[in-house]
């Protein structure tokens, strides 16, 4: 990692890594799209426990096991199915986090059916306004929010499972609901500098 260039706090110098926190995270470029939605979901529920790290290793496994993260492909997962990834090294072969992801799939199927998009009921969830905050160091960076327990509770309400406030709050600001990049970060200048 660059020495004068400075990011968020939780970053490591590995490249996978940076290159995540640089491109991706809090970015809203992708959140119009419901699979990088599912997949975003599902890795944060992969990770809990876990470095982030060891789970960007495994992005690409997850994403050829999990059909792209398809919802309505995933949705159809059997028994043998969830047995199958369990027993896979490429991911994390965790019964609950598995399981949790078929069903968190079949519940975004139906949020899709009565939203028309999974983006779209988060969208209007949040009123259709992103969160932007202006955190001096991580120290401030909350863990959960008003926000992310309200969509715990959402969620839990209508399927989803593996989804507490803490969780939906690191999701929200991976997806770009909510944007933590301190004031310091390059990331966050960049932004600055380009409006």
């Amino acid at each position: 990692m660059d020495s004068d260039v400075l990011r968020c706090e939780w970053v490591t110098n590995d490249p996978l890594y940076i290159t995540y926190h640089d491109e991706e995270w809090g970015s809203f470029e992708n959140f119009f799209d419901d699979n990088y939605l599912f997949e975003s979901l599902t890795l944060e529920i992969a990770q809990a426990g876990l470095s982030w790290l060891t789970i960007l290793r495994r992005r690409e496994a997850y994403r050829r096991l999990f059909c792209y993260f398809d919802p309505k492909e995933v949705a159809q997962f059997t028994k043998e199915d969830i047995e199958r990834l369990c027993n896979d090294k490429r991911i994390i072969r965790n019964r609950r986090k598995i399981e949790a992801t078929v069903e968190n799939s079949k519940a975004i199927v139906k949020l899709q059916s009565s939203h028309g998009s999974f983006h779209s009921f988060l969208w209007d969830f949040f009123g259709r306004r992103r969160v932007i905050n202006n955190w001096r160091t991580a120290d401030e960076v909350p863990a959960q929010t008003k926000q992310s327990k309200e969509l715990s509770d959402y969620l839990k309400r209508h399927g989803f499972i593996f989804v507490g406030p803490v969780l939906c709050y690191s999701f929200m600001q991976a997806v770009g609901l909510v944007d933590d990049h301190i004031a310091n970060c390059i990331v966050r200048k960049r932004k600055v500098n380009n409006t």
